[in-house]
C-alpha cells in the first residue's frame, strides 16, 4: 500500500523544460607582479554611497583651500616683483634707509595677535621685497593708538620750537646719530594704517596733536626744595664695621637684593580731554607741515560669532581678493605716489558713495558750515569713508553707548577739521604702475627694465 502522502515523482515533461544550472565563471587568475610583491589583488569597482559623499565634500573643500592658496601667493609674487627694482637701488653708506610707519591696533573683541598676522602675511612680504625699513606702532585697547599718534605729534612740534622741549631715549639716539654724520631719508615717508578702528584713532590723534596743548597742562608740581634745617641738622649716618652684620662667604645672597626691580620709564603726562567740539575754536599749531603723511588704509576684515561663521568660511576661501587688496596699498605706499584727499563738496567720493546721518553732521566752522547750506549739502571727506563696510562686522557691545559715557573714538562718527583734513594726503598706485602689475601677472614681464650704459637688461 502506497502513502499518499509521499510526494509523486516529477513528469518527465517537467524536469525536461528546467534548464541546468552553470557553473560559476572561474576567478581571474592575480597578476604575477602583484603576486610576486605580495600584494593583493585589487578588483575595480565603484565606492559605495556614503563613499561617494564623503570623497566629493572633502575633495570639493581642499581643491577650493589649494586654489585660493596658490591664487594669492601668486598674487603676493606680482606685488613684491613690482617693488622689487627698489632694493637693487644704491644708497649711500652714511644714509638711513626709507622708514614707513605701520599703526596697527586690536580689532574690536579681539587681541593683537589676529592684526599681526593680518599685517606679517600681506604688508610684511611686500616691504621687505622693497627692502625698506618700517617702525611699528601697536594699541592693545581702544583710545591707546589715539594717545601714542597725539604723542609722537607732540613731540615733533616740541622739536621744531614749541613749548618745552623733553627729552627721552629718541632724542639721545638722534643726537648720537647727528655726531657720526648719519642722515636720515630725506625725501617722502608715510604710514600705513591697517583697519578701520586704527583709522579712526589715528586720525583722532592727529588732531589731538595738532590742535591741542604741546605740553601737558596737568604736570604734577615739583617738590619743594629742602630746608637749610633739614639739610644740616641731621648729617646722614656713616656706616661702620661694627654696625654691618657679620657675613661669611657661604651665605647665599639677600633676596632683596636679587628681587629688586630695575626702575620703569615715567608714564606720559595726562592731558585734558579735547573733545570734537572745540575743533573750530582751536589754534591751528604754527609748525605743522604743508603735507601730513601720506598715508594708506589696509582693510582688515573681521568678524566674530557662531552665526558668522558662513561668512567666515567665505572670506577664509577668498583670501586672494583681499591680498590683492591689501598689496596693491602697500605697493603704492613703497611707490610713494600720492595725491590729496577730496571732499564731496568739489568732487565724488573716490572710495563710493555713503550716507552721512543729519544728526551727527561734524561742527565745521561758520564759513564751511555756511557752504555747505549754501549747496544743500554738508562737506564730507575721502577719509570718513575709508573702511566704513568694516563697522557692520563690529561686536554689537562696542556699538551700544552706556548711560554717561562720553565721547569714544570707535563709536562716534569720524569727524575732520578742514585745516588739518586738506593738508593729509593718500598713497595711490599711478596707471602705469596697475598695467606693469598687470603684465607681471600674465608672464610678460619679470620686473622693471633698467638702462645701464648701452645694455639693458631686466631687473
Amino acid at each position: 500500500m502506497t502513502d499518499s502522502t509521499s510526494p509523486s515523482p516529477a513528469s518527465p515533461s517537467t524536469t525536461a523544460s528546467t534548464p541546468a544550472s552553470k557553473p560559476p565563471p572561474a576567478p581571474k587568475p592575480p597578476n604575477p607582479v602583484l603576486r610576486a610583491l605580495g600584494l593583493p589583488t585589487i578588483r575595480a569597482r565603484l565606492p559605495s554611497r556614503n563613499w561617494l559623499i564623503f570623497l566629493t565634500v572633502t575633495s570639493s573643500i581642499a581643491s577650493l583651500i589649494y586654489y585660493d592658496k596658490r591664487q594669492t601667493r601668486l598674487v603676493r609674487e606680482k606685488w613684491c616683483t613690482l617693488v622689487s627694482h627698489q632694493a637693487r637701488e644704491p644708497l649711500p653708506t652714511k644714509s638711513l634707509p626709507r622708514k614707513l610707519t605701520v599703526y596697527l591696533a586690536a580689532p574690536p573683541g579681539d587681541g593683537l595677535k589676529y592684526v599681526r598676522d593680518h599685517f606679517k602675511e600681506y604688508v610684511k612680504p611686500v616691504l621687505v621685497a622693497a627692502a625698506l625699513d618700517w617702525e611699528v606702532v601697536e594699541g592693545r585697547k581702544e583710545g591707546q593708538l589715539e594717545e601714542k599718534v597725539a604723542e609722537r605729534t607732540r613731540k615733533l612740534r616740541r622739536r621744531n620750537g614749541e613749548g618745552v622741549i623733553v627729552e627721552d631715549d629718541e632724542d639721545i639716539l638722534e643726537q648720537a646719530k647727528k655726531n657720526a654724520g648719519v642722515q636720515d631719508w630725506d625725501g617722502v615717508e608715510g604710514d600705513i594704517v591697517i583697519g578701520r578702528h586704527t583709522l579712526k584713532e589715528y586720525v583722532r590723534g592727529l588732531h589731538k596733536g595738532w590742535l591741542g596743548p604741546v605740553n601737558s597742562p596737568l604736570a604734577p608740581p615739583s617738590p619743594p626744595p629742602p630746608s637749610p634745617e633739614e639739610t644740616f641738622d641731621s648729617p646722614p649716618s656713616i656706616p661702620t664695621d661694627t654696625d654691618a652684620p657679620a657675613s661669611t662667604s657661604s651665605e647665599a645672597p639677600s633676596t632683596e637684593v636679587l628681587n629688586k626691580e630695575e626702575p620703569s620709564k615715567p608714564s606720559p603726562l595726562p592731558y585734558e580731554p579735547l573733545p570734537i567740539s572745540s575743533y573750530p575754536s582751536l589754534s591751528l599749531s604754527p609748525s605743522i607741515p604743508q603735507v601730513i603723511g601720506p598715508t594708506t588704509a589696509i582693510p582688515l576684515p573681521h568678524i566674530l560669532g557662531f552665526l558668522n561663521t558662513p561668512t567666515r568660511i567665505y572670506r577664509f576661501l577668498n583670501r586672494r581678493h583681499l591680498a590683492d587688496t591689501a598689496g596693491r596699498s602697500t605697493a603704492a605706499a613703497v611707490l610713494a605716489s600720492s595725491r590729496p584727499y577730496i571732499s564731496s563738496s568739489t568732487s565724488s567720493l573716490a572710495t563710493g558713495d555713503v550716507a552721512f546721518p543729519a544728526d551727527e553732521a561734524p561742527p565745521w566752522s561758520s564759513t564751511d558750515r555756511a557752504e555747505g547750506e549754501r549747496q544743500g549739502k554738508e562737506r564730507i571727506w575721502e577719509q570718513e569713508n575709508l573702511l566704513v563696510e568694516e563697522e557692520m562686522d563690529w561686536l554689537k557691545s562696542i556699538k551700544r553707548r552706556k548711560e554717561g559715557e562720553g565721547e569714544r573714538v570707535w563709536l562716534d562718527q569720524m569727524v575732520l577739521d578742514p585745516r588739518i583734513a586738506e593738508r593729509m594726503q593718500v598713497f595711490e598706485l599711478e596707471r602705469s604702475e596697475e598695467e606693469r602689475a598687470e603684465r607681471i601677472a600674465r608672464g610678460e614681464e619679470k620686473g622693471r627694465v633698467e638702462r645701464k650704459g648701452d645694455e639693458e637688461k631686466g631687473v
